[in-house]
């Protein structure tokens, strides 16, 4: 199997994975099983980010999506406090990537969303959790996520798959936050939780390794 047909085939097992993880919820699994069942829908999006490395940046994007996985498995493992700090680590990276990329003359229209988007976030994150004394670290960890989510939508990877799957990414979290203050903890709370974040990494993964790839193709023929 070539490497570009491995890497299909690992996406598309990345989706299923993903998508199949709600049936975890109803069946009788052990923690570890269940966890692992998580981990992988996005750690096979780092696989798939790995195998088409060309780049300082499709490394930089694998990290991105295996602090993801790590974050995930770690919720569940450690606690939401380690969970978080292995998702900040990811924005992180992710914010570096972005910045690297960042597109050469945003519209007003594009400054604004992202000025906007950063102190909006991260008040609504601190308002939302009932439990006023873990407020503020919500509030640190949401200028991250904020701040990865803005980079995003002023980069030069497509707004409609990278800048939408990190808003996606965004709203999952809040939604999280609002579990743990004014909103219902059920099903269907559950289901937009992981559906809006898998979906918006698969979303971010998927549109940054296509510009990547049209990049170092683009170079390649320039060098021939």
């Amino acid at each position: 199997m070539s490497r570009s047909n491995l890497a299909k085939a690992v996406l598309a097992a990345s989706v299923l994975a993903g998508v199949s993880y709600v049936a975890a919820w109803s069946l009788p699994l052990s923690p570890a099983a269940e966890l692992t069942w998580k981990g992988l829908g996005v750690g096979l999006l780092a696989v798939y980010a790995a195998l088409n490395v060309r780049s300082l940046d499709g490394w930089l994007l694998t990290l991105v999506m295996a602090f993801g996985a790590l974050g995930d498995v770690l919720l569940g493992a450690a606690g939401l406090t380690v969970g978080a700090l292995a998702f900040l680590a990811g924005h992180l990276v992710a914010i570096g990537l972005y910045v690297r990329n960042r597109r050469p003359s945003p519209s007003r229209s594009q400054v604004a969303l992202a000025a906007a988007l950063v102190p909006a976030v991260v008040v609504i994150a601190f308002l939302l959790p009932a439990d006023r004394a873990g407020a503020p670290g919500v509030a640190v960890y949401s200028l991250g996520l904020a701040l990865m989510a803005a980079t995003a939508w002023l980069s030069r990877f497509p707004r409609f798959r990278v800048g939408i799957g990190a808003l996606m990414f965004v709203v999952s979290d809040l939604i999280i936050f609002g579990r743990n203050g004014p909103w219902p903890d059920n099903f269907a709370t559950g289901l937009a939780v992981w559906g809006l974040y898998y979906f918006g990494q698969l979303l971010i993964c998927v549109g940054v390794v296509k510009v990547l790839s049209l990049k170092e193709g683009t170079h390649t023929h320039a060098k021939a």
